[in-house]
């Protein structure tokens, strides 16, 4: 960055934040030895802007300095909003750059003395950035001829950027031989085998006996209705290890299977998963599957076993009416109808749910199937409760 600096291949805002860099990587109160850097940009700075964001920098202790806080065009706009008149002064250069030889240590004079390696291009001149599109337009042609080298360091040499800042001796270091290639080795040019990964299908995987039986009688149990026996043998070996349903192929997305097939199985499941973190993902799929009559089961020992969400339960309420309301089969409608306001009469005995959280919702269902018997008893229901 400081050469960078110092041969102008910055843009004025990439200058800014150069200097604070330099600036800041030494805010500790160590000796900063880009101090002859900063001094020498100070006086020789054509740049109002850049002149008065060193002199911040140079006299501003670093708890104090509002550039650290702000973008090098945030700066910009400031100064060009500032007065003129409130430019800062410019310190005494002389006794700073005093201080600072007399506070450096001595360096010995054969890694003192060094050729730089960078020569400016003379067809550049002075205060010029060419990476600003808008300078660069404006800049003037190269010369027709390109320049020797005796002529570049001709120029280079009378303008001053040549500095002999330190010269030592470069040791000869020869490049390594090439090796001889091996025909193994040019597959590796174009490598076409990608690796793939390896599944570990045994980790993290119950191996014991009645581990591998619960996840078969699982596995059934998600395409059928067990027999009484199995049912209880799964509801006994969950009963006497909790853990083995993480074990036991249960799913989000297998939950309705399990509830329609085996209800009593998915309700004791769902039991030993209310503390796991994916409980909502389980509670969210109960309420999106179809509304039927295990469904409900399932749903109803749940609220009379555990606390759960209100907002679970008003939101299987509101898909339990809009399935009753979207139903074509008559006969069908009437059925799931009664359903609903059988589990709805519950829930409201039961004190389960806040009847006027859903007062309006659940007249207006009442009102819609008035014709049916339990609809008109959940309608007088509502009224006792008002």
């Amino acid at each position: 960055m400081c050469m960078l600096l110092q041969d102008n291949l910055l843009t004025h805002g990439e200058r800014i934040v150069a200097f604070f860099l330099l600036c800041h990587v030494y805010r500790q109160g160590t000796q900063n030895p880009f101090l002859l850097t900063f001094l020498d940009a100070l006086e020789n700075c054509n740049d109002n802007c850049e002149r008065q964001f060193l002199i911040h920098l140079l006299c501003t202790p670093p708890s104090n300095r509002e550039a650290a806080k702000k973008s090098a065009k945030q700066i910009i706009d400031d100064f060009n909003a500032l007065p003129k008149g409130n430019y800062s002064s410019l310190p005494d250069l002389v006794q700073i750059r005093s201080m600072y030889m007399n506070n450096t240590p001595r360096v010995p004079a054969l890694r003192s003395s060094d050729l730089r390696p960078i020569i400016k291009d003379p067809a550049l001149p002075l205060q010029i950035f060419p990476s600003d599109d808008s300078v660069r337009k404006k800049m003037p042609p190269p010369p027709a001829a390109p320049l020797s080298i005796e002529q570049i360091l001709a120029l280079c040499g009378s303008e001053g950027n040549l500095s002999f800042a330190s010269f030592r001796p470069e040791f000869d270091r020869e490049a390594p031989p090439m090796l001889d290639t091996l025909p193994g080795e040019l597959k590796w040019i174009n490598p076409h085998d990608m690796p793939t990964l390896l599944w570990d299908e045994a980790m993290c995987a119950d191996s014991s006996g009645r581990g591998q039986e619960v996840r078969s009688l699982m596995a059934l149990a998600f395409k059928g209705q067990l027999p009484p026996n199995q049912q209880q043998q799964v509801l006994q070996e969950l009963a006497a290890d909790p853990s083995m349903i993480y074990h036991s192929g249960l799913t989000p997305q297998r939950l309705p299977e399990l509830v329609e097939n085996n209800p009593m199985i998915a309700i004791e499941c769902l039991l030993k998963l209310m503390q796991s973190s994916q409980i909502t993902e389980y509670l969210s799929s109960l309420v999106n599957m179809d509304m039927s009559l295990h469904s409900m089961e399932v749903v109803n020992r749940l609220t009379t076993a555990v606390d759960l969400p209100t907002e679970f339960i008003h939101l299987y309420i509101s898909n339990c009416i809009s399935s009753c309301e979207n139903i074509k089969d008559k006969y069908m409608q009437n059925r799931l109808v009664r359903l609903v306001c059988v589990f709805l009469q519950s829930l409201i005995r039961n004190k389960i749910i806040n009847v006027q959280d859903l007062f309006i919702e659940v007249q207006a269902f009442c009102i819609e199937f008035s014709r049916i018997r339990e609809a008109a008893g959940l309608f007088r229901l509502l009224k006792t409760l008002e």
